[in-house]
């Protein structure tokens, strides 16, 4: 199979194409014929290294990869209700792999999107985001109807699909929130915010507007300030750290005073001790994309510019997903 493999740690030079022996499926495993592989920021960290110290993480030389389409190659013994030749998206189970014209995944991960007539690009820039979307606001967030949700980076990978499941639980307001240099890209957008703000300037955007629910995949001082965006009882969501600031701390009166609660959720951890969810998440992620609540902004990469992807996610010159192909052309 044709991959892409990061040989070390480091830059985004050191992601190569190239050849390696085609991986079988085992018992309650699908094989899968990759079209479209997504390009994520966690992808980013780690080829930079920053979880190489931390128990499971890939060591070079590796594929990364969390999510990919295509049609299902082969199936594994004790696997049922897939066929070869059916159209799929997968969800990773160990975050690599995914950059590679052939990909095993657990069964368990794999839904088929036959019949839903989403474009493959989407299905794997949207479908596993909006899953782990579902189960963050309803197993952690548990959002009730009517109730009002923020999430902050609203166009980024994991936050575009928030507002999409969040339409589809019954939220009355989503409100989305950007850097400065990305409000034309936000005026564009087809995603289903009420409005998007900068978020250097929330105090003036938001005036006193309180919500139930804040996603914050950014981290840092933008934390601390969504603790005061909160209504008593409200929930912070922290999902991620684009912010890149590690030694951001949160002081744990103003949760006492704001009666507000701060849970997190990574769902490399949360998944695999809570399997239950994965199958309705992945159904209700399929019904929202379907009924046109996730359509982001995709740009299609050859394999061969992998480092290019990785260097415009570093960058932040990017609109919406950015997907490879193991195909010479975009």
């Amino acid at each position: 199979m044709r991959a892409v493999q990061a040989t070390s740690f480091g830059a985004p030079s050191v992601l190569t194409v190239t050849e390696l022996p085609d991986p079988v499926p085992g018992p309650g495993e699908i094989a899968i014929d990759v079209t479209h592989s997504a390009v994520g920021l966690v992808d980013v960290l780690m080829r930079r290294g920053v979880f190489k110290d931390q128990p499971g993480m890939p060591q070079p030389p590796y594929v990364p990869g969390l999510e990919v389409a295509g049609t299902v190659r082969a199936i594994g013994a004790g696997v049922t209700g897939f066929t070869p030749g059916e159209p799929v998206v997968s969800m990773s189970a160990a975050g690599t792999g995914g950059y590679a014209s052939v990909y095993v995944a657990p069964a368990a991960l794999v839904v088929s999107t036959a019949g839903y007539g989403i474009e493959p690009g989407l299905a794997v820039s949207v479908v596993p985001n909006a899953a782990m979307a579902h189960v963050a606001l309803t197993q952690v967030a548990h959002l009730a109807e009517g109730e009002s949700v923020l999430v902050h980076g609203a166009l980024g990978g994991f936050s575009a699909a928030f507002p999409g499941i969040a339409r589809q639980l019954g939220a009355s307001r989503v409100v989305g929130t950007v850097r400065t240099g990305k409000l034309a890209a936000a005026a564009d957008t087809r995603l289903p915010y009420d409005k998007i703000v900068d978020s250097a300037d929330l105090s003036t955007a938001l005036a006193d507007e309180k919500f139930d629910v804040v996603i914050d995949p950014v981290g840092g001082q933008l934390r601390t300030r969504s603790l005061s965006l909160l209504r008593p009882g409200g929930r912070l969501i922290a999902a991620g750290n684009a912010s890149d600031d590690w030694t951001h701390q949160i002081d744990s009166n103003q949760l006492w005073l704001g009666s507000v609660t701060i849970s997190g959720f990574n769902a490399g951890a949360f998944l695999p001790t809570h399997p239950q969810h994965i199958r309705p998440a992945l159904r209700a992620a399929l019904t929202a994309v379907a009924a046109g609540l996730g359509e982001t902004v995709v740009d299609v990469l050859p394999f061969r510019e992998a480092a290019i992807a990785h260097q415009r996610m570093e960058d932040r010159t990017l609109r919406g997903r950015l997907v490879l192909t193991s195909a010479d052309r975009s």
